[in-house]
């Protein structure tokens, strides 16, 4: 496929680094006609115009043996900087020494322009790296969007699948997308603490979030007749009914080991199918895990999937009030959930998001069998 050169455009701002002036001097002459152009006379000044002054060049002629902090050096903090580290850097020296050379392309340098300077060699190679530096970057902004469909689109279909589990045992499809707005908005809280703050990244919050609506996955391997019971479940039902914790972590290895691939959506949901029904003082199940041991995702979890469990209607329960709901996710702090989690719940703040998620997304309506 033949790449084609981007117009050169004014604003693209070349910064020319040079301690000799009628260095700097020249290659302002040669390439001032198409681009803006500024400069520094040493290393140092260069360093604070990048960062200091915040300035953002399409591109650095940088002269490598200057006094004080030389090339190399403004080269190796560029690169340490997330902001100046794609910046293409086209090292200029009157040096033909191979060692230079080698050493500057082996640090990330561009390209490398001996003097004295050939003007149709300068214009070329900087009119070459902007373009392909505009062509990778309009390539990133591809790969970025098709990378948030296919995650949008992966998500949607996970999103469904939890719902036909919700149908199959009665409970309505919205309990899932509740259980992904509760969960969002406790993480959207939790970003705003110190302590989550280095646990929690975009990454994380968008995992955490399509794995949510996954934790009662293994229900699809319960029994019709335990499932769908109206009434309260024997023991030996209910220790059958303990057993989808199990049966979802399992259905998660399995679609891991199909796709040959273990992300972090997939993580976030075995840990929530596995052990959203611990409890912090260790009285839960399938393992009795306590306190901090359960998974940080399972902990979440296990507040809002109790949560909307009480505010909705069930065949096995009354409608709680949100009032009555939050008194009881109270009662739990420190027993059934996190108390830190807990904490935030019942911030007047989320807890007026619940409700208002609550009231908009109630279900109306409840089947139960005859």
């Amino acid at each position: 496929m033949e790449v084609e050169l981007f117009v050169k455009r004014e604003s693209d701002l070349i910064f020319i680094v040079d301690d000799v002036e009628i260095n700097r001097l020249i290659l302002r002459e040669i390439l001032e006609n198409d681009y803006n152009i500024i400069e520094a006379a040493s290393g140092t000044e260069a360093l604070k115009i990048l960062f200091e002054d915040k300035v953002t060049p399409a591109a650095v002629l940088l002269d490598i043996i200057m006094p004080g902090v030389d090339g190399f050096q403004v080269l190796e903090q560029m690169k340490r900087n997330d902001s100046t580290k794609k910046i293409p850097v086209l090292f200029i020296t009157a040096s033909n020494s191979d060692e230079y050379e080698s050493r500057g392309l082996k640090a990330g340098a561009s390209d490398y322009i001996t003097k004295p300077f050939n003007h149709d060699v300068v214009r070329a190679r900087v009119d070459n790296h902007l373009s392909l530096t505009r062509y990778q970057h309009e390539l990133e902004q591809i790969v970025e969007i098709k990378t948030k469909e296919a995650t949008r689109a992966y998500d949607h279909t996970l999103e469904i699948l939890a719902s036909i589990i919700e149908f199959r045992s009665l409970e309505s499809g919205s309990h899932v997308r509740r259980t992904v707005l509760f969960t969002e908005i406790i993480i959207w809280k939790m970003l705003q603490i110190e302590k989550y703050k280095s646990k929690l990244t975009e990454e994380h919050i968008q995992s955490l979030r399509t794995a949510a609506a996954l934790h009662d996955i293994g229900k699809i391997g319960i029994s019709d007749g335990i499932l769908l019971k109206p009434s309260k479940l024997t023991a030996e039902e209910f220790a059958v009914m303990k057993t989808h914790t199990t049966i979802g972590s399992e259905i998660i290895d399995h679609v891991a080991a199909t796709l040959q691939n273990s992300n972090l959506h997939l993580k976030y949901a075995k840990e929530i199918c596995h052990f959203h029904h611990e409890r912090w003082d260790g009285a839960g199940y399938p393992f009795g895990l306590k306190g901090e041991a359960i998974p940080l995702s399972a902990r979440i979890v296990a507040i809002v999937d109790v949560y909307d469990a009480l505010v909705n209607p069930r065949c096995y329960k009354p409608i709680y009030s949100h009032e009555e709901s939050m008194k009881i996710i109270k009662n739990g702090r420190g027993t059934q959930f996190d108390p830190n989690l807990v904490d935030i719940v019942l911030d007047p703040e989320i807890s007026d998001m619940f409700c208002n998620i609550q009231d908009f997304n109630a279900d109306t309506e409840f089947i139960t069998v005859s």
